[in-house]
């Protein structure tokens, strides 16, 4: 009981963790494999969330020991480093969250069958309610408010995926033809999956300030206690995963039907399935899961983002630490917010070439952060027992090889 006690005092960061990396890599690359390529590729679900591992594992591992952010770290290696990851955020601030409200603006729509409102009028909204969140509860609110988030969602899930499992598999068409996995399309579809699950590798420093964050309103917990809290928001982030593929794979495997490649389009047509094979009073387990699912990604990545592009500036510009912490983070909450609501009035028609440009500078250069934050790890900044053991390191250099030729691979698909 008291082991209990401890981890639930202790969540935070892997809690906020679950609930960033439960965006669009679940909702829809997990349902997705489910619905055309069936139980199968539950195989590439758990390699990736098991070979990536220890990347986001070090960001617990680095903060709980040395109390400076993994970025910190990457400055400590040498200045390239820190220039490096600064420019993988300078490509994620233009582009990710801009994606990740216009995909939750078009779900609210769709799910609540709400007319006359466009998309960018409901992401203005989002824009507003969730700064206005961040900024007035900072990291204490969104902590609190996603422990009843990811709740709501886990529930949610667990119900569907119940109800789901008790009607049974849908009957496969009679001319159904699974698809190849092995093909050009196929291996795409692979490298996406695997690419962003459970999320990107440079959002282990996320989780880094997060942790820092933490230590600010509670005692520090012990490493063993850290790492404990962390494994169970990846035990949730790897379950909703396969909760996800399940539902895809009992509903829309073998039907037959035309899935739309528009993340939005897409959730509207898996809820009305969902509706058709389960029932139509089962319509507001599924809604809420989805909406739930997005907008605790919206929240999560945008406070991260926030947090990230102030540790690089003071870390660059040291001289510039006496401004307060506060003013930095509305500063920069405020900022992400019209720059993004920016790119959707200019960029919307583009939208979808932006992401691409964002998933290959982010996919491609993973392995790089993943050594990164190894160096990082098994530094003199770290005392000796501290250091990850052998064992992890080796899987380390399994998910940095791993990463490299599905990278190598991606590059030769995208550039030839």
């Amino acid at each position: 009981m008291s082991k209990l006690k401890t981890l639930v005092k202790n969540l935070g960061p892997g809690l906020l963790f679950a609930s960033m990396a439960i965006g669009t890599s679940h909702l829809v690359l997990s349902t997705k494999a489910g619905a055309q390529y069936g139980w199968i590729m539950a195989i590439p679900i758990l390699l990736a969330n098991i070979l990536k591992y220890p990347f986001f594992e070090f960001g617990i591992r680095y903060t709980n020991v040395t109390n400076t952010s993994l970025i910190k770290g990457y400055l400590n290696r040498g200045k390239g480093y820190l220039w490096l990851y600064a420019f993988i955020t300078l490509i994620s601030t233009f582009t990710i969250l801009a994606a990740l409200y216009v995909v939750t603006s078009g779900l609210f729509i769709n799910l609540f069958e709400i007319t006359d409102v466009s998309v960018a009028l409901i992401a203005l909204a989002l824009f507003v309610f969730i700064s206005a969140l961040l900024i007035i509860g900072r990291y204490k609110l969104l902590e609190t408010s996603l422990k009843y988030l990811i709740l709501i969602l886990f529930g949610a899930l667990i119900i569907t995926t119940f109800l789901v499992l008790f009607k049974g598999k849908i009957v496969p068409s009679t001319d159904f033809k699974p698809l190849p996995i092995f093909n050009e399309v196929g291996i795409l579809f692979l490298i996406g999956l695997m690419g962003w699950m459970p999320t990107t590798v440079e959002a282990s420093s996320w989780i880094s300030l997060w942790s820092l964050e933490k230590y600010k309103l509670t005692k520090k917990p012990s490493l063993s206690e850290a790492l404990q809290e962390f494994n169970t928001g990846y035990t949730i982030t790897g379950l909703l995963a396969f909760f996800f593929l399940i539902i895809g794979w009992f509903t829309l495997y073998g039907t037959g039907t035309e899935i739309s490649g528009n993340a939005v389009l897409f959730a509207d047509q898996l809820v009305n399935l969902f509706t058709t094979h389960i029932g139509k009073w089962a319509y507001i387990f599924i809604a809420v899961s989805a909406f739930a699912t997005m907008f605790s990604t919206c929240m999560t990545a945008h406070d991260a983002i926030a947090r990230v592009c102030i540790d690089i500036f003071e870390l660059l510009r040291p001289e510039k630490k006496n401004i307060p912490t506060k003013k930095y983070y509305t500063i920069g909450i405020l900022a992400l917010a019209f720059i993004n609501l920016g790119v959707i009035a200019i960029f919307s028609a583009n939208m979808g070439k932006l992401v691409a440009l964002a998933t290959f500078v982010s996919f491609v250069l993973a392995p790089v952060i993943g050594y990164m934050n190894l160096k990082n790890v098994t530094s003199t900044d770290l005392p000796q027992h501290t250091h990850p053991n052998k064992s992890m390191q080796i899987l380390t250099y399994m998910g940095i090889i791993f990463l490299s030729l599905f990278a190598i691979y991606y590059c030769w698909i995208i550039l030839f």
